[in-house]
């Protein structure tokens, strides 16, 4: 994937940026594999957030300089095509972020997935420790967490000074999750003794900040958990890369549950009788043994044995997987709190990509039958080939291969990724099909509920207005999950609105851009190609890059 385009003053400008922000937030720099600040952590505090908004603004501001000096001509200091896409990614992402910052989105920043208490617990997960100096890193970075603590804290009271705290059920959930972090059991795990100064400071700052929480925020908080449309548009827009229709969005998904729900029908009297249904079907496979994986090691070697068999399958065929990309790393995560998810590559892949399942507490027996699918999620096709396709893009600067990231994009990749499988052959198998149904039910299931939890709609058969409740009793109804990864996922939804809708609508994005393209004379391999290399950018300047 070499390229001979020289960087632009655009790309100097973006790799200034990321490297800038790096060190502004350290735990970044972790998870993009820049060096220099494993042992730092950013605080979280309202001078953080400033500061992050101020250097964003900054680059916004080299971006126009740097465009009014385009015109026509063929000088050095204009845009050429990449510079123009880059441009049109950095204001459609930069506007939005900073439009977050604005309304104080950071600030009150809670909830039990994606929020300050979870980047230090899985940064630190991340960090390697097989040396001195790596064990000194995550040392010196765990002494640093009871500032990062009391940052946040700060940056939660300011947000509440204004009326804006987290729902109460987010909050007790993050409670849990300190609660987890103070009995240090993954803290003590990391290669620092456990002993350690830094190591009981920081489990006495998660049990000192839980009680906070408890006695000083859970009281100011709302019970009602929906954000309402203004505050849900802004994060639809965010996490999809395109602007939404959330009325018709709502109502797609709805037909997409039930034409998903025939499609298991069939499958069900496939597999069992003209009797038995999906439902019935379900456990039934759950019985099988041929489907079956029993402990945690068995479902890490089953995991690593299928994403390798997935990446040799298709290398050389329906797609050209670099070398550096033929290697996935399979991991149990510590924090055990029902997620499956992948860790991306370093820049320079020292640190291989990884996916993670965070296997709850007590659950032992997995089915193959219904995490097929996740496995070509993740890996290869999914995640993996996706973000390391980025990486290796000569011709993009550092942020655009590895510090943008659009959910609607990547998520929507991945989900697409499930579905190419299946028109590949690979989901033949009527188990693994149903598998397959039921991972893309889950996904149009979302739909539904986030849009229509947050937005206040009515039940679709009118008994109501959606509420956590309808929605457990839905999702229950529709896909296979069982009560601790549900239980998870529910709570997902309610504090990270507008996240979970992206998988579907950004897959729907993905098959209509590939049907444009293949309309104008694409072969799918050249589409998948041209569109991975363009990193991940929101769906709608995708669509105008792709095609004519």
């Amino acid at each position: 994937m070499c390229s001979h385009r020289q960087p632009s003053l655009l790309d100097a400008s973006c790799d200034n940026f990321v490297h800038d922000l790096a060190a502004l937030s350290p735990t970044t720099a972790t998870s993009l594999g820049i060096p220099g600040f494993d042992g730092e952590l950013e605080d979280f505090s309202p001078e953080y957030h400033a500061a992050v908004a101020d250097r964003t603004r900054e680059m916004m501001a080299d971006l126009d300089a740097l465009d009014d000096c385009t015109d026509e001509s063929d000088d050095d200091d204009d845009f050429d095509d990449v510079d123009y896409v880059t441009a049109a990614v950095l204001r459609d992402r930069l506007c939005l972020e900073l439009d977050l910052h604005h309304n104080g989105e950071d600030l009150r920043e809670l909830n039990n997935i994606a929020s300050p208490v979870q980047t230090i617990r899985d940064t630190l997960v991340l960090m390697p420790h097989e040396t001195a100096e790596q064990v000194d890193a995550i040392r010196s970075r765990m002494s640093k967490i009871p500032r990062a603590l009391d940052g946040y804290k700060r940056s939660l009271l300011e947000a509440a000074s204004h009326g804006a705290v987290a729902a109460s059920r987010q909050i007790n959930e993050v409670i849990g999750q300190c609660n987890a972090l103070a009995d240090g059991s993954l803290l003590e795990g990391l290669g620092v003794n456990p002993e350690a100064p830094e190591v009981e400071g920081a489990k006495r700052s998660f049990e000192e900040f839980s009680a906070w929480l408890s006695s000083e925020l859970q009281p100011q908080a709302p019970a009602h958990d929906a954000v309402g449309r203004e505050r849900y548009e802004r994060f639809s827009k965010l996490f999809v890369g395109d602007a939404v229709d959330l009325d018709e969005a709502y109502e797609w998904g709805l037909d997409r549950v039930a034409e998903i729900g025939a499609e298991q029908e069939k499958i069900a009297h496939q597999l069992y009788g003209a009797e038995c249904s999906p439902r019935t079907a379900m456990r039934k496979l759950n019985g099988e043994e041929r489907y079956t994986l029993h402990g945690r090691e068995e479902l890490v070697a089953w995991m690593q044995a299928t994403a390798d068999r997935v990446i040799a399958e298709l290398n050389g065929t329906e797609f050209d997987i670099p070398e550096q990309a033929q290697t996935i790393e399979c991991l149990i995560d510590p924090a055990g709190t029902g997620g499956i998810f992948y860790t991306g590559p370093s820049e320079d892949f020292s640190r291989p990509g990884r996916m993670w399942w965070s296997v709850p507490a007590g659950q032992d027996t997995f089915h193959t039958w219904q995490e097929l699918t996740t496995v070509h999620h993740e890996g290869v096709p999914g995640h993996h080939l996706q973000v390391s396709a980025s990486l290796l893009q000569d011709d993009l600067n550092l942020w655009r291969r590895a510090a943008c990231w659009n959910s609607g994009h990547g998520e929507g990749w991945a989900l697409y990724a499930e579905s190419l499988m299946a028109e590949l052959g690979h989901m033949d198998d009527p188990g693994y099909r149903m598998g397959l149904l039921d991972a893309q039910k889950l996904r149009a299931a979302r739909v539904v509920v986030d849009i229509g939890l947050h937005l206040g709609k009515q039940m679709p058969d009118g008994s109501g207005i959606w509420d956590k409740a309808h929605m457990k009793t839905y999702l229950r109804e529709h896909t296979a999950m069982d009560d601790a990864n549900l239980a998870f996922e529910v709570n997902r939804y309610l504090g990270w609105p507008g996240q979970a809708p992206s998988y579907a609508l950004g897959e729907r994005l993905w098959h209509q851009t590939r049907a444009d393209a293949l309309a104008q004379g694409m072969s799918p391999k050249e589409f998948h190609a041209q569109a991975l290399a363009l990193g991940s950018i929101p769906m709608s300047i995708l669509r105008e890059t792709i095609l004519n």
